[in-house]
């Protein structure tokens, strides 16, 4: 896969699986998340490959939903999903969890998988023209928030 196309990482005081119950329970991932609302397991509640979840969207007055499917779910290490719009591709998420003395470091990157004909439309859908700037400051905005929730417990 070629290079995210934003990505942030930030260091927590406890444990990679800690932090990794904490994103794969979809109400504490939507609270979070910056545009992530609300989410809803589509599948079945425990998340492993190919399972979906659909997302509920908001950015200012502008509302949206997509459909996610877990590509990577590893306890303690890694989780990712794809996100697409019907049958297009939009983008790809992951959270990689590795231990330190400290804790963890929780890196989060994204993907944009968007078609060049689909940009437009999707910065009509979101409200956002700039997807990769935003996504750059909703990660970082998201991994500040993750770390606040997860070391309150």
């Amino acid at each position: 896969m070629l290079e995210p196309a934003a990505r942030a990482e930030l260091e927590m005081a406890v444990t990679p699986e800690l932090v990794y119950r904490m994103l794969t329970d979809l109400d504490v991932l939507a609270e979070v998340s910056e545009e992530l609302e609300s989410c809803a397991w589509l599948d079945e509640t425990s998340p492993r490959p190919g399972i979906r979840f659909r997302g509920f969207n908001r950015n200012g007055d502008k509302t949206w939903s997509t459909v996610a499917t877990v590509r990577a779910a590893e306890s303690g290490q890694c989780f990712a999903f794809d996100v697409d719009d019907g049958d297009t591709p939009v983008s790809h998420w992951r959270f990689e969890l590795s231990p330190t003395e400290a804790g963890c470091l929780v890196v989060e990157s994204t993907w944009d998988r968007r078609p060049a004909w689909y940009t437009p439309v999707s910065a009509e859908t979101t409200g956002e023209t700039y997807r990769q700037e935003a996504n750059q400051r909703n990660i970082e905005r998201t991994l500040h928030a993750l770390r606040a929730a997860v070391e309150r417990g």
